[in-house]
């Protein structure tokens, strides 16, 4: 009963979350639609002469020039906030001491060679572990 009710619940929050989602994308667009509206005036080019077009053409590329200007200087100001950004992040990370450890790799190393690197060249005798091993018979597993 619990979790009948638990789903019925979760699927009634989707179907809120989904309903303000949808209105927040009506809104989106209102919004821009507004702005646009108050930003940009239309063109009126009915009845203008060839002269009139060719001027209004040219303030129009002048005008996309300025924002391609201004463009490029806010683009160029973000890449060098994001790099100023990371190299502070860099810092904070030597200052604190903690860095990334890089993931160890597994080396399969023979008790003989372990022994020598432990103790170094004096160590003479082999060891063998697999002898030491217990043998079970077959006849043990199956029981």
């Amino acid at each position: 009963l619990t979790s009948a009710i638990f789903l019925c619940s979760q699927s009634l929050m989707l179907a809120k979350a989904k309903e303000e989602w949808d209105q927040e994308i009506v809104d989106k667009q209102a919004e821009k639609e507004r702005y646009l509206s108050e930003r940009v005036t239309p063109l009126h080019t009915s009845g203008l002469s060839l002269s009139q077009l060719q001027d209004l053409c040219r303030e129009l590329h002048e005008k996309v020039e300025i924002v391609d200007e201004e463009r490029y200087d806010i683009e160029a100001k973000c890449n060098h906030n994001t790099r100023e950004i990371k190299d502070l992040k860099i810092k904070v990370l030597d200052l604190r001491g903690k860095f990334k450890r890089p993931p160890l790799r597994r080396v399969r190393v023979s008790a003989d060679a372990m022994l020598r690197a432990l103790l170094g060249s004096k160590h003479k005798v082999s060891m063998d572990l697999r002898a030491n091993l217990k043998s079970v018979k077959k006849e043990d597993t199956e029981k």
